[in-house]
């Protein structure tokens, strides 16, 4: 039997149209993904070439090398719109790729939009990625970015005050790390965080972290992979950082406004629900969209489909008006 055809024994069931995409999505990222095949998902998960995804857009692109954590060099690639004539909105995002694999160059086909159509500055990170750097290296690099956009306004014509951070799976768990370590730290201000299916909690205490085992994209076992991989030894433990984890904050009071989503047919869901509670328990703006049927990142692996459509307008809407003067 084929995961396309098989079904979360206790969860909810797969959108019809998405169940049907999944026996295509298993030969590049399998439902369960162990230490060994760390390898062979950096090579699967790789972004194609970048001038096919830039093909026809009105978008300028360069690269920057920075000083990350500590201050080794890292790549920066900045996406600007080609018309662009007054300081523009800017978006830092995390990739998605479980801290494991994936590069700044993931999902550009929908985040190139919010240039191209919102006139936003786009600056994608790549980040270093366990095991071969643990954490705090990635939430490191990624607030070093943060801090660089900001400090670098002027000349980059960026608009300080409306600054975002995103990310996806584990780039949305950087971004919601980001934003907690921005308040923190007194660092730059941030007007929201959108946070897509993201990856927010080492512990698996939530009940849909056990119901989806071998079906999907990222079950349970992938997710203690990439903990495992990138907290070591403070797995699970009381040693692991909120910037890292961000399930484990004891205070979500005087963050940014987010955006939250996640499918109902996938690991994140409950940790991902329960965020968004404590953001307004909190006091915090948040919107919450749960996709009935969904499974993990069903966005980047089905675009076609009319739920990852949905996904993708109700983000760029939520991003649109973060964005507005």
């Amino acid at each position: 039997m084929t995961q396309s055809e098989q079904s979360p024994s206790t969860g909810p069931r797969f959108d019809p149209e998405l169940r049907a995409s999944l026996a295509v999505v298993g030969g590049t990222f399998p439902p369960t993904v162990t230490p060994d095949l760390i390898g062979f998902m950096r090579k699967s998960y790789a972004s194609r070439p970048l001038d096919e995804t830039m093909r026809g857009r009105a978008v300028s692109h360069r690269e920057v090398t920075i000083e990350g954590h500590h201050q080794d060099p890292i790549v920066l690639s900045l996406f600007s719109p080609l018309r662009a004539t007054s300081r523009r909105p800017a978006i830092v995002y995390a990739h998605s790729g479980g801290l494991m694999f994936g590069d700044r160059f993931n999902a550009l086909d929908a985040t190139l939009d919010w240039v191209e159509r919102l006139g936003a500055i786009l600056i994608c990170t790549e980040y270093r990625l366990a095991p071969e750097f643990a954490d705090p290296y990635a939430r490191e690099d990624m607030y070093a970015t943060l801090e660089w956009v900001a400090r670098h306004a002027d000349d980059l014509g960026i608009d300080r005050r409306r600054l975002l951070v995103a990310g996806a799976s584990s780039g949305g768990g950087l971004a919601a790390g980001l934003a907690l370590a921005a308040r923190d730290r007194d660092g730059p201000a941030i007007r929201g965080q959108l946070l897509s299916y993201p990856m927010l909690d080492d512990r698996g205490i939530a009940p849909s972290t056990r119901q989806f085992d071998g079906v999907g994209v990222w079950d349970r076992v992938s997710n203690e992979t990439g903990w495992r991989a990138y907290l070591r030894d403070a797995y699970r433990s009381a040693e692991v950082s909120p910037y890292a984890v961000p399930a484990r904050a004891e205070d979500l009071h005087g963050l940014p406004p987010a955006f939250v989503d996640v499918g109902d047919c996938e690991i994140f869901r409950d940790e991902a629900v329960t965020y968004a509670n404590r953001l307004w328990s909190a006091g915090v703006n948040a919107e919450l969209h749960v996709w009935p049927g969904a499974f993990h990142a069903c966005d980047i692996f089905a675009p076609h489909t009319a739920m990852a459509k949905a996904m993708l307008r109700a983000r760029f809407s939520w991003v649109q008006r973060m964005l507005a003067d």
